[in-house]
């Protein structure tokens, strides 16, 4: 994907090249799994974006609904308090894209409108399909997450994917969202276990199929715990290290809680393939 130019929303791109690229997270919710209620007032939460775009983050993915399995739903309302100010002074520093992390069109819009460059969806369009006509509208780049959550899953863990993200992008063309706009997320942890996970990491090279950039998240998911046997707050170097592995396989953005240890790990992974592209050079 060296070369592709992501399309977002007011005029903003990015382009894919020989570094990979990071998406700091800011759960601006009282319940996320590892760091709920660490941001969930205004003023912590941009003091944390601040920090995650000090460390390297290109993209800071604004969420006002916890993803984690079992946790109690919010209304559109509750969702948009949370996360629509934030959106807001985050645009007006202009430091960083503003991605937002919502299932709802009308919360999608509502943050486009008030400065965000992506949306993130991690129902894959599926739950709510006006989602892919906000971003046909607005130009706003769009995440497509694949997810296993309320339907039977294929046994294999690639077909399962390319069932379930094909319906995706069906959708997506059919509302009109550009090619240049999509990204694809094969959503580790959601409704997976941990050797669905291990096995989708080391097959992931298999998504190129689908011909879009591709988006890793694994940040301290249960199955990064089940490896290292660390609880959620001390899974940031398991991070790390299957964000080297994942970019050896071709993701080009890493959506993380600890953006530092992950830019790190990810200068290494971008050397070794550079090395790997000109095994002369020096």
């Amino acid at each position: 994907m060296t070369g592709r130019r992501w399309k977002l929303a007011h005029g903003r791109h990015l382009d894919f090249g020989d570094k990979a690229l990071v998406m700091g997270i800011l759960n601006v919710t009282p319940d996320s799994f590892s760091d709920g209620g660490a941001f969930d007032a205004p003023g912590r939460a941009l003091e944390q974006a601040r920090l995650m775009i000090g460390e390297g983050a290109v993209i800071v993915d604004v969420g006002g609904e916890s993803t984690r399995p079992g946790a109690a739903p919010v209304s559109a309302a509750e969702e948009q308090g949370r996360v629509l100010p934030v959106i807001a002074e985050l645009a007006k520093a202009g430091d960083a894209l503003i991605s937002v992390d919502t299932y709802r069109e009308e919360t999608a819009r509502l943050a486009v409108e008030a400065g965000a460059h992506i949306v993130n969806d991690v129902w894959g369009l599926q739950r709510e399909p006006g989602i892919a006509k906000v971003a046909a509208e607005t130009g706003a780049g769009l995440v497509i997450m694949h997810t296993g959550r309320e339907r039977q899953k294929l046994p294999d863990v690639i077909d399962d994917q390319f069932l379930f993200l094909r319906r995706s992008l069906e959708i997506a063309h059919a509302a009109g969202v550009g090619e240049d706009q999509i990204m694809l997320d094969p959503g580790f942890g959601f409704a997976k276990e941990a050797e669905e996970n291990l096995e989708l990491m080391a097959r992931f090279s298999e998504l190129a199929a689908l011909g879009y950039p591709l988006l890793a998240g694994t940040s301290r998911k249960r199955f990064v715990g089940h490896v290292t046997g660390r609880d959620a707050t001390d899974r940031d170097a398991g991070t790390a290290a299957t964000s080297v592995i994942l970019r050896m396989q071709g993701a080009a953005i890493f959506r993380v809680h600890n953006v530092a240890i992950n830019v790190d790990a990810l200068a290494f992974a971008d050397a070794m393939l550079a090395r790997n592209a000109n095994p002369s050079g020096h």
